[in-house]
């Protein structure tokens, strides 16, 4: 998720595991063009650090010395400018007593001069993503907690998933977005908007029925 758009850059569906990690870190590079972002956060899952590494990494490998034995094996080394941060949280039945966050890849200077330039935050953070998470759970029923309107099937379930994230990014203006036009009026905009992708707010009718496929 890109905090500043509020945009929804890549989602996995599925459970939490190293697995969907590698796969949403990947997606997420592919969709950027491989740019290093000015700076990466996430909750301290470990998972993270070993996807970004593995996505973002130089491959180096260790020339060879001639002495007997089997040579170093190649590794994975993050490059200059890739900055990463991490939120961990310490609980005590259930309840967050305490965060502490750090530098994983990058400098903590770097991370101070990425913080910065931010728009929206002077500290490291998950809570735009957390948030984001709530309103998910709010758009989309069978996210809902305690409720009976769980999906049965999962098919099903990513469809939605995907479903409403688009439509998100697109159709739902966002009230912390607002801005105000050349001639005063206050203008609402999507994350899509924000982000330079559409110059609207799109109708639930226009988003799908939008061809996918242009054949020329």
């Amino acid at each position: 998720m890109d905090a500043e758009s509020r945009l929804i850059v890549s989602v996995v569906a599925g459970e939490r595991t190293a697995e969907n990690v590698a796969a949403v870190v990947e997606d997420f590079k592919r969709r950027t063009g491989g740019r290093l972002m000015d700076l990466i956060t996430t909750d301290g899952y470990p998972a993270y650090e070993a996807a970004i590494l593995d996505a973002y990494g130089e491959t180096i490998t260790p020339p060879r010395t001639g002495k007997r034995g089997r040579p170093k094996a190649p590794y994975k080394r993050a490059p200059e400018g890739l900055t990463y941060a991490v939120v961990e949280k310490t609980r005590e039945k259930g309840r967050v007593v305490k965060v502490a966050t750090r530098a994983v890849f990058g400098t903590v200077a770097a991370v101070t001069a990425a913080l910065g330039m931010s728009r929206v935050s002077t500290a490291i953070n998950t809570s735009f993503v957390e948030r984001q998470n709530g309103t998910d759970r709010h758009r989309n029923a069978r996210k809902a907690r305690k409720t009976y309107r769980f999906s049965k099937d999962w098919r099903y379930h990513e469809a939605v998933t995907y479903l409403t994230m688009y439509v998100y990014n697109f159709c739902w203006p966002v009230r912390t977005l607002g801005i105000k036009d050349g001639q005063g009026r206050w203008r609402q905009r999507s994350p899509a908007m924000a982000a330079g992708l559409a110059d609207r707010i799109w109708s639930m009718s226009e988003w799908v029925t939008f061809a996918t496929v242009r054949r020329c």
